[in-house]
C-alpha cells in the first residue's frame, strides 16, 4: 500500500489544483464573457500538470527506487497516477459545476447554437454533467498515460 501512497497523495493534489484552476477561469470570465476562447485558454494548465507528473516521479524516484528509475517504472507510475485522477474526476466535476461555476453548461449552450456551432439537441447532449464526468475521466486517463510516457523519459535515472 505504501507503493502506492505517493500516486494516490499526486492525483489529490492534481484534483486540487484542477478546481483551482476551473476557479480561476471562472474569476477570468473563461466561462462568461470569453467563452468563446475557453477551449484554447484551457490549454495553459497543461504546464502544471506535466509539473505535477514530473514532481509526483521525483518523488517515487527518490523514496521508493533510492534515487534510480527506469523508463519502465516511471512510466507505470505515471499511469498509476493517471488511473487515480481518473477516478477523482468525475468528483472534480461535480464539484465544479455545482459549486463553482454551475452557469457554464448554459452559457456554453447558448454560445454554441447562437453562433450555429451545434443544435441545441445535440448542445444539450455534448454540454451536461454526465457527458463531462465521462470526457474528464477518460481525457484524463488517455492524456495521463502518454504524459507518463514522456515525462518518465526525463525522470530515469541508471
Amino acid at each position: 500500500m505504501k507503493k502506492i501512497f505517493i500516486e494516490f497523495k499526486w492525483a489529490i493534489i492534481f484534483t486540487i489544483a484542477i478546481l483551482c484552476w476551473m476557479l480561476l477561469e471562472k474569476t477570468l470570465g473563461w466561462h462568461e464573457e470569453q467563452i468563446a476562447d475557453h477551449q484554447w485558454l484551457t490549454l495553459f494548465f497543461a504546464p502544471f500538470a506535466i509539473l505535477m507528473y514530473l514532481l509526483e516521479m521525483r518523488e517515487k524516484r527518490r523514496r521508493v527506487y533510492n534515487r534510480e528509475m527506469t523508463w519502465l517504472q516511471g512510466f507505470i507510475s505515471g499511469v498509476i497516477l493517471s488511473i487515480f485522477i481518473a477516478l477523482l474526476s468525475p468528483l472534480a466535476q461535480y464539484i465544479t459545476h455545482n459549486y463553482i461555476t454551475p452557469e457554464y453548461f448554459n452559457n456554453v449552450i447558448e454560445y454554441s447554437v447562437t453562433n450555429d456551432l451545434m443544435t441545441r439537441t445535440k448542445a444539450n447532449d455534448y454540454f451536461n454533467i454526465n457527458s463531462y464526468m465521462w470526457q474528464s475521466a477518460f481525457g484524463a486517463l488517455g492524456f495521463g498515460i502518454v504524459l507518463a510516457a514522456i515525462v518518465a523519459l526525463f525522470v530515469r535515472k541508471k
